[in-house]
């Protein structure tokens, strides 16, 4: 069965074409839920630009596709408002029909990709020999909810951990951990290394005989010395059983098989430079090789060079980045590419996606999507540091947010015995972390505040957790086992029952549309609407108090809207607990 959305789309499309001619068939139909159900359940809003483009006015128009347009088996009514709004009323047997297929529809209304796609997501890319930081939570929790959403609508995803593990810090790193006798393969912790790494950046600023020694070692490091090539690769070693341990505390789905750092791309950066050199492209500057993108200029409004090669010979950020896109487009042979980087180097990918068209190294059949993101600050608005001034670590971060969520729930529900409290305050500690980032507009920043991210009211990962406890806890109350209970008709006959209805049938509608926009935060609204209709049907509908059919019915529309959830908080990496 057709999802809601798509027939009503399509009925619209129709009559459109009937009106005024087939050449006009393809246009967007611009259905969106309408905002007073007072006017009916849907909005098509296409006459106003089909008006324009008409020379019509959109009134006329809009009564023209409404003459034409087909009701039989799907809407119950049709009116106009306003200069040329086409509100649509459905069928309530359509409803209820549409309602019942969902519940035994293991995707949960999701519609698959026409045209299934291979989609390459870069994201989270921490730095070998550093701790996480809370820099790295929006990129690795953003990424990974685009992810489970391609996924979920049928793309075959290939996750990529663009990790920082080659260049001149590996050098003075290396070198610094030969001077104290350090051996790597005995083991070292994050915060270990990162100790080491920082005494070392002291060492090659102040010292200028380490300094020189730092850079000998980057030589040997990029000449295959096998000494150095040891303990560099130990360092990795090291590093990645970290990264796994903290995605594996977050619920990521990134993976050690999932890391393609710079060090993989470096034996590709000389062929880089000179298919740039043969395409015509490169030019000097101050001695580095470099490139012009088309429509960038500094401060004096002169042409803005991208370096690929430096004077001395060594590559830099941008010349990994061209090899790593023509990798992905060429050997992985990915139709879509998408980058979850901050919003501070726009500019560098725009720069070196355009020079990607520009060389003609990726066509237009290419999808390149940027997804940049703003910075989580403090309470005071500035960058979210310690109290001593120092980033805060992202391991500390989940400590924390465990700790808040274990102390909230023992208030709440002192009687959960001990190791389910311990599993709903990683969930909902967890869940808490991710939703807070996930449902605000990505390119804004946002103020880290614990107590609104845990808060059991509003817009949180708490208050549609315990929206989804409280449906599984009225089918224990009721002796009905979840997982068995099929339903039947479902009635739509209360006003809530047909606005809960409504709001379920568009979540396959909302996936897509996020799957397309990469915007999480846009299912996260829809589930904080799906959360708040429920309560309301709730409130207005008795469930087990019901008789019959009409028991069935809501016990029905329980189970959808607690699979919803579900889904959908799963979609964003988060797991939902059946007592809270």
């Amino acid at each position: 069965m057709h999802d809601l959305q798509t027939l009503l789309e399509q009925r619209i499309r129709t009559a459109t074409a009937a009106a005024f001619g087939d050449e006009h068939a393809a246009i967007d139909p611009l259905i969106r839920s309408a905002s007073n159900p007072q006017h009916g359940d849907f909005q098509a809003n296409l006459a106003m630009a089909l008006g324009k483009k008409l020379g019509q006015p959109p009134r006329k128009v809009a009564e023209a596709i409404v003459d034409a347009l087909d009701t039989q088996g799907l809407l119950a009514g049709v009116s106009l408002g306003g200069p040329g709004f086409i509100n649509l009323t459905v069928e309530p047997g359509v409803l209820a029909e549409h309602a019942v297929a969902m519940l035994a529809d293991d995707g949960g209304g999701v519609p698959r990709a026409g045209t299934p796609q291979t989609v390459v997501v870069d994201y989270s890319s921490p730095n070998v020999a550093k701790e996480m930081h809370v820099g790295h939570l929006r990129s690795t929790v953003i990424g990974d909810a685009l992810v489970r959403t391609l996924e979920a609508v049928g793309h075959t995803v290939v996750r990529q951990n663009h990790l920082g593990d080659w260049g001149t810090q590996f050098g003075m790193l290396i070198e610094n951990l030969k001077d104290a006798g350090f051996d790597p393969q005995a083991g070292a912790s994050a915060g270990e290394l990162t100790a080491l790494y920082k005494a070392a950046k002291k060492r090659f600023d102040d010292d200028a005989d380490f300094n020189t020694r730092a850079r000998a070692r980057v030589v040997k490091l990029q000449a295959g010395d096998e000494e150095t090539l040891a303990v560099w690769r130990a360092l990795v070693a090291l590093s990645n059983d970290y990264f796994e341990t903290v995605y594996g505390r977050m619920g990521v789905k990134l993976t050690r098989d999932d890391v393609r750092g710079e060090s993989f791309y470096n034996d590709k950066l000389a062929a880089v430079v000179g298919r740039l050199d043969e395409g015509g492209h490169l030019k000097e500057s101050q001695g580095a090789k470099v490139v012009f993108p088309e429509g960038f200029a500094d401060r004096e409004g002169e042409p803005l060079p991208m370096i690929v090669q430096k004077s001395d010979g060594g590559y830099l950020y941008a010349t990994t980045d061209l090899a790593a896109a023509v990798y992905r487009v060429e050997e992985i042979k990915a139709a879509r590419v998408i980058y979850v980087i901050g919003l501070p180097q726009r500019q560098h990918f725009q720069m070196f996606s355009t020079t990607l068209r520009q060389c003609g190294w990726v066509d237009d059949a290419v999808r390149l999507d940027y997804v940049g993101f703003g910075s989580v600050l403090g309470a005071d608005k500035k960058m979210f540091k310690t109290r001593s001034g120092e980033t805060v670590r992202l391991v500390d971060l989940l400590d924390e947010a465990e700790k808040r969520a274990a102390a909230a729930i023992a208030e709440k529900n002192p009687d959960l015995p001990g190791s389910e409290a311990a599993a709903v305050a990683k969930a909902v500690g967890m869940g808490s972390l991710k939703y807070a980032d996930l449902s605000g507009d990505r390119v804004k920043d946002y103020v880290f505040d614990w107590d609104r991210m845990l808060a059991l009211d509003g817009n949180t990962a708490p208050y549609l957790l315990y929206s989804y406890a409280r449906i599984r806890s009225i089918f224990r109350k009721g002796d009905i086992a979840f997982d068995g209970f099929a339903g039947g008709q479902v009635s739509v006959a209360a006003s809530a029952e047909r606005g809960l209805v409504l709001q379920l049938l568009g979540f396959g509608a909302m996936v897509e549309s996020v799957a397309q926009s990469l915007e999480p935060h846009r299912l996260c609204n829809y589930l904080y609407e799906l959360a708040t209709r429920y309560h309301r049907f709730f409130e207005a509908c008795p469930v087990l108090k019901s008789e019959g059919e009409l028991r069935d019915s809501r016990l029905a529309l329980c189970k959808l809207t607690a699979l919803t959830l579900e889904r959908g908080l799963g979609l964003l990496g988060i797991e939902v607990v059946e007592r809270m």
